[in-house]
């Protein structure tokens, strides 16, 4: 097995292939990249850890079929170091030979024998733009939750009707909400996915810079192959185990009734609880004072290093007392993706929804909703 192909190309496939490799596989085979030229003169690199799957299809100025597997990481490590020229690799028995200019690396090859299968993807549900993917990815999974003691709770909820995807995630604390519009291949889809969070949010980042669709491989409700969901983009496939679809019933946690509406500067806002959140520890709220014009947060008491500002706020509605765990507040003003934040409020032991923008229809309901849950004020 043989092929020559440009030196960027190849550190960038190598490097979105790594990604997806175990850094402690329970088999050592799982921590290497199998590399195949093909008949037809392609040239395939692939992950797979029985978990998340990672496949790349390039096309080398030359090539001569194989199949070769080697340590992904230390080819991953070992492209981004080469010089700017074409890059050989031959295999040569139990070795592979990487040449890139005056640069030569020899690299032991592992038993592709003993490499699992990579699974096949589901059938093709729809595509959508990978931007618009990676933005409403990130916004929800913010949200997810990190312990995997509740893994139904780790993963982003992936609902499907037709023309419409919903993300929802949420680890008790706080939930995050997407709606989008998608192109499905049917026009009567419809399916529901629970996907590991911290993937899917890789995922979405890595073939975000692609520029293209994201053609989204599942299967519809009732369908085979449940167990799985595919993305693929300019080349790059991947595939990941769903999680169980089990889920809150989320939809029921959304307040729909406000006493209370506040619009800031989302970028003073920002600057703002982070100042104030100099004092506050770990679990200790930024305090929030929302009276006609102005907003006073607060954070320390007592004995305590103290913070104090003001700001000035669109206001309409009841003066309240609300506090919130400054990390979770300052995460939901970074996924709403506006100049506005919109704070809406009930009382201050409910729940509280921040959106972005001012909609010109104020009873448009807002593409991305956060719910956050105050922590409570001692008397």
């Amino acid at each position: 097995m043989m092929f020559r192909v440009d030196r960027d190309v190849l550190a960038e496939a190598v490097a979105w292939t790594a990604r997806s490799l175990p850094a402690r596989p329970s088999v050592p085979v799982l921590a290497g990249m199998r590399l195949e030229v093909t008949e037809s003169g392609q040239l395939k690199l692939s992950g797979f850890d029985y978990e998340v799957s990672a496949e790349v299809t390039l096309e080398p100025q030359t090539g001569e079929a194989g199949v070769v597997l080697v340590s992904g990481r230390l080819l991953a490590e070992i492209t981004r170091a080469l010089p700017a020229q074409p890059v050989d690799f031959v295999v040569e028995g139990a070795k592979a030979i990487v040449t890139c200019g005056s640069a030569r690396f020899t690299l032991l090859t592992m038993p592709v024998e003993d490499y699992p299968s990579l699974p096949v993807m589901p059938p093709a549900a729809g595509r959508i733009g990978s931007d618009v993917f990676a933005s409403a990815v990130a916004q929800v999974a913010v949200a997810a939750g990190k312990d995997d003691t509740l893994p139904m709770l780790t993963g982003v909820r992936m609902e499907i009707e037709g023309d419409t995807v919903t993300l929802a995630a949420t680890d008790r604390y706080r939930l995050a909400v997407r709606e989008l519009k998608w192109q499905p291949e049917q026009p009567d889809f419809s399916a529901i996915a629970m996907i590991p969070g911290k993937t899917l949010a890789d995922i979405a980042k890595s073939l975000g810079s692609t520029g293209a669709e994201v053609e989204i491989a599942m299967s519809s409700v009732g369908g085979t192959g449940e167990g799985m969901i595919g993305f693929s983009s300019a080349g790059r496939r991947t595939t990941t185990r769903l999680l169980d679809p089990e889920f809150p019933k989320y939809r029921s946690l959304l307040p729909t009734e406000f006493s209370a509406r506040a619009d800031l500067s989302t970028g003073s806002f920002v600057e703002a609880v982070k100042r104030v959140a100099l004092v506050a520890e770990r679990n200790t709220p930024v305090r929030m004072a929302f009276r006609g014009g102005e907003v006073v947060l607060e954070a320390g008491s007592g004995d305590e290093a103290q913070a104090v500002e003001v700001l000035p706020v669109d206001f309409d509605g009841d003066d309240i007392n609300i506090a919130f765990n400054h990390q979770f507040l300052l995460e939901g003003l970074g996924a709403i993706d506006s100049d506005v934040a919109r704070l809406q409020m009930t009382t201050s032991t409910k729940p509280a929804i921040l959106t972005g923008g001012k909609p010109v229809d104020e009873a448009s309901a807002s593409a991305y909703r956060y719910l956050i849950m105050p922590i409570r004020l001692s008397s």
